[in-house]
């Protein structure tokens, strides 16, 4: 059996690491393009699982989630005066990179929230029909990220969906059941004073028109169901899209 010196045997470690390296670095590379892309389109179909224009069990393929896409429009926001900024490209919005303040002290935990944040409306001809806002807050283990649908009345619930968190599957992780967002379409998020109120309770409740600003429970799950109830509030009120939304209903003349 031939004997190989501790020096080749360093030399040889050390080229196959680079080998491999390099060979990672370029798969890296030339997928970075498509991974961006499919990041967008991931993106564009979780604001229509939001919006129930599909739904989740819904098989599309990626032309179909353009086409349906082109009747949605995207602004860019303000979030300290909720004026829109018609200066910014909102398609080249990146939440990632945007500049980021440190959040007042709120019980979603939120750290930091940007100084310019990105709204989706869904259009019915030359209406909108619905606004569709970005959401996250502490669940148990993780940052949740989702989208929160709302009518064009601001004040009721079209649908909501969860694209990114770590919570426990059948559990936290049920924040992804179909069923459980089934129960959110026609809930009210303001109260008659326009003040957030909505709450995920412990339990079952009513229907919508009988109990409008409550959710069903998560069974087994109670910090993520309140985490879900502390960010859309926070979401909603004067440090996130409240002001954008009460210039909204001005200009709607739905106030």
């Amino acid at each position: 059996m031939k004997q190989f010196s501790t020096t080749y045997i360093f030399i040889f470690a050390a080229a196959l690491c680079l080998a491999c390296s390099t060979m990672i670095s370029v798969t890296a590379v030339s997928l970075r393009e498509r991974q961006e892309t499919n990041q967008v389109l991931d993106r564009k179909k979780s604001v229509l699982l939001a919006t129930r224009i599909i739904e989740a069990n819904e098989s599309v393929t990626a032309q179909r989630v353009e086409e349906l896409f082109s009747d949605i429009h995207s602004v860019v926001i303000d979030l300290e005066t909720g004026e829109v900024d018609e200066d910014y490209n909102a398609d080249e919005y990146d939440f990632a990179t945007t500049p980021k303040i440190s959040a007042p002290s709120n019980q979603a935990q939120i750290q930091q929230i940007p100084l310019k944040a990105q709204v989706f409306q869904v259009l019915d001809g030359d209406e909108i029909e619905m606004l569709v806002l970005p959401i996250y807050g502490q669940g148990l283990w993780s940052t949740m990220y989702g989208f929160l649908a709302l009518d064009s009345d601001t004040r009721t619930v079209r649908g909501i969906t969860y694209y990114e968190h770590g919570e426990t599957p059948g559990l936290g992780g049920e924040v992804d059941n179909p069923r459980w967002k089934n129960r959110w379409p026609g809930r009210k998020v303001f109260d008659e004073d326009w003040e957030p109120h909505i709450q995920v309770i412990k339990g079952q409740a009513g229907p919508p028109d009988e109990d409008p600003h409550r959710v069903d429970g998560l069974s087994g799950a109670t910090i993520t169901a309140r985490g879900v109830s502390h960010m859309i509030n926070f979401w909603l009120d004067e440090h996130g899209f409240g002001p954008y939304l009460e210039n909204f209903r001005e200009e709607q003349g739905s106030v």
